[in-house]
């Protein structure tokens, strides 16, 4: 017996069915046929995966016998041109098809009875226009027992309830005594809800993801922190924060109001199970008989992250679906602190449920890095120390602590900026070629580019604190001035290291890393400069400065995102004047959209479980590594940091580090950056 479920056109789509645990029947055959269907009908394609969408596809637990057809298929089902092609592709070949309880369809839940093989399922693909993901998944069921109802499902957990063939009202499928829970819910739970991240960071970023559409149908977001509030005080308070996307603004007040109606507040103690047995009941009347899925995200200092896991677990877990932790930086700050934060954490949670957020990985240029070099055959080849001269990581803000002096002495510039962001996109900038786009073979090649590399010595970095200064009749304050600040503090808020990758793609090439505050602009990029042309023809031109020759490409990540390669070319005339131009992507000139925030981005992705920008404990681990002996001995030997002015371009020592390996900062050239 088989039944179908859904409004979809058989005209355009495909059917392609398999029993699940068994091998599929002969590709060879019907591979050819089905493939010219697809792609004459509109670019559908089937296959035959319990475990749909791509970001929840690692919570089952067989492979698929025969991945490699399946790829070659989907492939060649979608458009070449599309852009889900290769990431539909990818999600097939590393898909995998489950037997026993608990499997999971995308965000739906299948419970199955032990012993009992599962009915054949097939899935169908097609293209929408909704939030990220083009695709919509449709399941059909065939199996001995009566099935009432079915779900349409986007990957990122947006549902619609589909009419069944018999006229019978949507209940939940009955499948071999076993049941399909065809709805789901997420419960977003913002721990610390009071502080300033969650206000400025936090729940805007959750409202411009239901203002485009991006969190499911049914959701529920849950402020909790100490502070006594009600429903209608937080969401007074988060009220202010919220703004429509420029390039859309339509029914922004009708948005907000329907935002605001599913945020809700309780009140408790972070170490209490009672508090979140009181929070987990509230969540509780709000999903319903749904499928539960909760997120925690712990917008708290990180002396409470255990105490928070403990509680939220024991007292606040989903009984049916899934339940994830995003943990916020400093992850600890050294080796040991970092170790035991992870071993505390483990204690109460799965590594599979950990999401910890470095904000830098979700910026619109550092996703588009990997874009950039594995995408464009001009950059790949160059992509070594062979064309390669230095690199250049620059970190900079022109403003000082701002009255936040106590949090930030407690870590530093090296600790909140450079062993982290910085790294961070040192590691993705340098890392080979992974196997493909899936989070872990993304993940293992950045851990192997942090082991490669030297740990960092104190020959190789210096470090400064900015000091008072007057420009144009305004007074600057020193960072001894933040009154917050502890008198006498040696705590460096300027830091710059040359680093190394002993590897042979990278083997001599400086990686030169700079952050700091108070400085003379704001600003985040990556700067390549390349090598001097072999027996440059036109060397004379340029006179003894070759370094004026030098091809750079910069990827500037903030503010004003920007791509831009500098050229060398001929000024129009009849002389040979040379000049140096920028070939520019300047991406507020080239999308007409707005950009979104790094917040929305990683909470999107953790909510559909993909895992590829947030770090794993073994990158933890590989990074503090490198950092931590250079921290103990600055600590040890209580290295004063060079003085510079507030506004400057930084202290003298900078400069002698980089001359020291024949590199000059690229953000401190004469030349206007006219990108």
């Amino acid at each position: 017996m088989r039944k179908e479920y859904g409004s979809f056109d058989p005209k355009h789509s495909t059917i392609f069915t398999v029993n699940v645990g068994r091998p599929p029947p002969p590709f060879s055959s019907s591979s050819h046929h089905l493939r010219k269907l697809a792609h004459r009908n509109g670019g559908w394609a089937d296959h035959p995966q319990v475990c749909l969408p791509f970001s929840l596809r690692r919570q089952c637990r067989h492979r698929f016998p025969f991945k490699s057809p399946l790829t070659s298929f989907v492939k060649g089902a979608l458009n070449p041109m599309d852009q889900g092609a290769m990431s539909l592709a990818q999600a097939v070949s590393s898909s995998i098809c489950v037997r026993g309880l608990d499997a999971h369809l995308g965000s739906t839940q299948v419970a199955s009875q032990t012993g009992l093989a599962l009915p054949a399922v097939s899935v169908a693909m097609r293209r929408t226009s909704q939030c990220r993901n083009p695709f919509a998944v449709r399941a059909t069921v065939t199996g001995n027992m009566p099935i009432e109802s079915a779900q349409v499902l986007t990957n990122n957990g947006l549902s619609k309830t589909a009419a069944s063939t018999n006229g019978a009202s949507p209940k939940s499928a009955h499948v071999n005594s076993g049941s399909v829970d065809t709805e789901t819910t997420v419960s977003i739970t913002v721990v610390g809800a009071s502080g300033d991240l969650a206000k400025k960071k936090i729940f805007p970023a959750l409202f411009a993801l239901y203002y485009e559409g991006c969190l499911p149908k049914h959701f529920t977001i849950f402020g909790f922190a100490r502070s006594k509030m009600t429903d209608e005080s937080l969401r007074e308070m988060i009220s202010g924060t919220l703004t429509c996307r420029i390039d859309q603004s339509e029914n922004c007040g009708e948005k907000q109001e329907e935002f605001l109606k599913r945020c809700f507040y309780h009140a408790g103690q972070y170490s209490s199970e009672e508090s979140f047995g009181q929070l987990s009941d509230k969540l509780r009347k709000q999903e319903g008989s749904r499928v539960a899925n909760r997120l925690f995200y712990l917008s708290i200092p990180p002396n409470i992250f255990v105490d928070v896991a403990r509680s939220s677990s024991l007292a606040a877990s989903s009984a049916n679906g899934w339940t994830r932790v995003i943990v916020e930086k400093p992850f600890g700050r050294d080796s040991e602190s970092s170790a035991e934060l992870t071993r505390g954490l483990k204690t109460y949670l799965k590594e599979d449920q950990i999401y910890r957020i470095d904000h830098y990985l979700g910026k619109e240029l550092v996703e588009n890095l990997s874009v950039l070099r594995f995408s464009n055959l001009v950059f790949e080849p160059l992509w070594s120390r062979q064309y390669i001269r230095n690199v250049q990581l620059i970190f900079s803000e022109d403003f000082g602590t701002e009255g936040r002096g106590g949090y930030f002495d407690n870590y530093g510039i090296i600790r909140d900026i450079m062993q982290n962001h910085l790294l961070q996109i040192l590691a993705l900038f340098a890392m080979e070629p992974p196997v493909s786009l899936d989070a872990e073979d993304i993940r293992n090649e950045k851990v192997k580019v942090l082991r490669s590399m030297r740990v960092l010595d104190v020959d190789n970095v210096v470090v400064g604190q900015y000091k008072g200064h007057t420009r144009g009749g305004v007074k600057y304050p020193a960072y001894l001035d933040d009154k917050t600040v502890p008198k006498n503090s040696i705590t460096p808020t300027f830091a710059a290291a040359a680093v190394f990758i002993d590897n042979a793609r990278w083997d001599g090439v400086p990686f030169l890393m700079k952050a700091g505050k108070a400085l003379h602009k704001k600003r985040a990029e990556i700067r390549v400069q390349f090598r001097h042309v072999p027996g440059n023809l036109y060397k004379r031109s340029f006179g003894t400065d070759l370094d004026l020759a030098t091809n750079e490409l910069v990827i500037r990540v903030q503010p004003d995102e920007a791509i831009y390669l500098k050229i060398n070319n001929k000024v129009p005339g009849l002389g040979m004047r040379l000049d140096r131009s920028n070939l520019n992507l300047h991406y507020a000139d080239r999308y007409d959209r707005e950009i979104p925030d790094a917040y929305e981005r990683l909470l999107l992705d953790a909510i559909e479980g993909e895992r590829r920008l947030f770090i794993r404990s073994d990158e933890l681990d590989a990074a503090w590594a490198l950092f931590t002996p250079l921290l103990n001995e600055l600590e040890k030997r209580k290295i004063s940091p060079e003085l510079y002015p507030y506004g400057s371009r930084g202290p003298v020592g900078a400069h002698y580090l980089a001359a020291k390996y024949n590199v000059r900062w690229g953000d401190n050239s004469s030349e206007l950056d006219s990108a």
